[in-house]
């Protein structure tokens, strides 16, 4: 039995260069990386290349729990496609623009220990999470 993938999508208003930047720069990590407004990533590092790694702290905000979630770079496409392995599972995050948005999708190896519906649910808060600060920023920048 092969493990089974699930895919979240969100869709972007920004050029696909600021919606790939966002997606793989610490400082912006920090700010949309998490589930719920309960958590936060304190601390995020990248490596953007294949072989190179990437960590993002998860953590409660009372500090009651904590964990790294952290992998390698499989495959980098510049603006496209990054694929990563974590732990023995694999993710795939493509980049699909059109005229005036990005559909960001990201597929992964569902892991045994939650319920799909509670992972699906959670990645897909922090996809919302990511198009919220992408949105934030370029309303920003619009106006200025």
């Amino acid at each position: 039995m092969g493990t089974e993938r699930i895919c979240v999508e969100t869709s972007v208003a920004a050029p696909v260069e600021e919606v790939w930047r966002a997606y793989t720069t610490p400082e912006d990590i920090m700010h949309w990386n998490s589930a719920s407004d309960d958590w936060h990533c304190p601390a995020a590092t990248v490596d953007l290349r294949e072989g190179g790694a990437f960590s993002s702290r998860m953590e409660a905000k009372d500090g009651s729990m904590g964990f790294d979630f952290a992998g390698t770079y499989t495959k980098i496409v510049e603006y496209k496609r990054i694929d990563y392995a974590f732990g023995d599972r694999t993710a795939t995050v493509e980049f699909d623009p059109d005229a005036d948005a990005v559909v960001v999708r990201v597929t992964f190896d569902a892991e045994t220990e939650y319920p799909l519906e509670q992972q699906r649910d959670g990645w897909q808060a922090i996809l919302d999470n990511f198009a919220r600060h992408v949105g934030a920023r370029q309303a920003k920048q619009n106006i200025a």
